[in-house]
């Protein structure tokens, strides 16, 4: 049988921050090609003439994708080094799909570039969070928080940006100018983490070094990795958060710009508002976690969650309900990497890609029936009536936390 080792098992030695601000400014660029989405459903359901549940389904389509493949590109990264290479590969392959719907009027093929853009999608967690996990294993909570915040930074800037961009350009001009920033980014991994694989590699150490399992052995490791019930239990919180969180991204600016009237600028604002909170709140959350325990900072969020949704609803649409956007994106978005962090404590070092490939599965999964169930409630009942659904399904992921066993992360408190 296979020896497998855990991430904390061994002390690992102190590395350059220099990584993670690297890892986190593509982390960003992932984000940021979604969150421009986001704000342009609007104008490509006005132009194409779709209702909301057409709009749903662009967004449930990709996320469909990614639930099928991120499985098995989380297998595939425990067997392959140069995380480098797969995760310049990955950032873009998100964003060339966005320069394609610049030139495409079919709605049929914008479904097939959200697709494309699932499939892609599935290579950079599975790849980066175990990486940085693995290279920082006593500060895994605080390293994982920042790389959420590079991803929060990317949802709250792209709708701001690209809202100011779209006052003066249309939405197709917009696409072609985003795939700049990621073109960019790609060539800026390849060569700072290639620089760093190669030297470990002439030392004989890091990632260079380790040891990676291949066919049966890496099969059976997976195996005994699907019968553990933290993983399951982990896995499904994330995908009911995520389910919440990608409903939530689709029909706030759709409420936003249909039922509140704010123009495309001001529907920017508000999304950076969420987006921005998150982005204070992830440190907080993994610096927290790393100390006191990540259940106990989980069931928190969550909790507050649910109680800003339904004082939202109550809120209705005044200027009240606006304010608790950005209350909102503080605890919806802080947990994401503390989630994250506990997996990996209860994973063998050499298949945190597999178990994150598992993770972001299950979420895919979510976050494809997110928002086409919305949206098939918002055309039945009205737009508010997604909020109620919001509001249970964060409540369902809380559950999962309670009922998830105790592990190391809980024994820090």
């Amino acid at each position: 049988m296979t020896a497998i080792t855990t991430g904390t098992d061994d002390v690992a030695p102190r590395r350059s921050f220099r990584e993670v601000w690297v890892v986190c400014t593509g982390h960003a660029l992932t984000h940021w090609y979604p969150a421009t989405f986001y704000l342009l459903l609007p104008l490509i359901g006005r132009e194409l003439g779709l209702n909301y549940s057409q709009i749903g389904a662009i967004i449930a389509f990709q996320y469909a994708a990614g639930a099928i493949a991120n499985i098995p590109g989380g297998i595939f990264v425990d067997s392959v080094g140069r995380k480098g290479i797969l995760m310049a590969l990955s950032l873009f392959w998100i964003g060339f799909p966005y320069l394609v719907m610049g030139y495409v009027h079919s709605y049929w093929m914008i479904l097939s570039c959200a697709v494309l853009i699932g499939i892609g999608n599935n290579l950079w967690h599975p790849t980066a969070i175990p990486w940085l996990a693995n290279r920082f294993p006593e500060r895994k909570g605080l390293v994982m928080a920042f790389h959420g915040m590079g991803g929060n930074f990317g949802d709250a800037v792209a709708p701001l940006a690209i809202g100011f961009l779209l006052q003066t350009y249309n939405w197709r001009e917009v696409v072609v100018m985003n795939v700049v920033p990621g073109i960019l980014m790609s060539a800026a991994i390849l060569f700072y983490l290639g620089r760093i694989y190669s030297a470990e590699k002439a030392a004989g150490k890091g990632e260079a070094a380790e040891s990676r399992l291949k066919g049966k052995a890496l099969l059976s490791s997976f195996r005994t990795l699907l019968k553990s019930k933290a993983l399951v239990m982990i896995s499904g919180s994330s995908a009911f958060r995520a389910l919440t969180q990608s409903a939530l991204m689709t029909f706030l600016p759709l409420y936003l710009a249909n039922d509140m009237g704010y123009s495309v600028f001001w529907v920017g604002v508000c999304m950076f508002a969420v987006q921005a909170a998150g982005f204070a709140a992830a440190p907080i959350a993994g610096h927290l976690s790393d100390r006191m325990g990540r259940r106990q900072i989980i069931l928190t969020s969550m909790g507050m969650t649910a109680v800003v949704l339904l004082a939202m609803i109550a809120a209705g649409g005044s200027d009240f309900f606006v304010l608790l956007i950005a209350l909102l994106g503080f605890f919806l978005f802080s947990i994401r990497a503390v989630l994250q962090a506990w997996l990996l404590d209860a994973t063998p070092r050499n298949m945190g890609g597999s178990a994150i490939g598992i993770m972001f599965g299950t979420q895919a999964v979510g976050q494809a029936i997110g928002p086409y169930a919305a949206g098939v409630l918002a055309d039945t009942y009205g737009i508010m009536s997604a909020f109620y659904f919001l509001a249970a399904t964060i409540v369902i992921a809380n559950l999962f936390v309670f009922f998830t066993p105790m592990g190391k992360a809980e024994a820090k408190g």
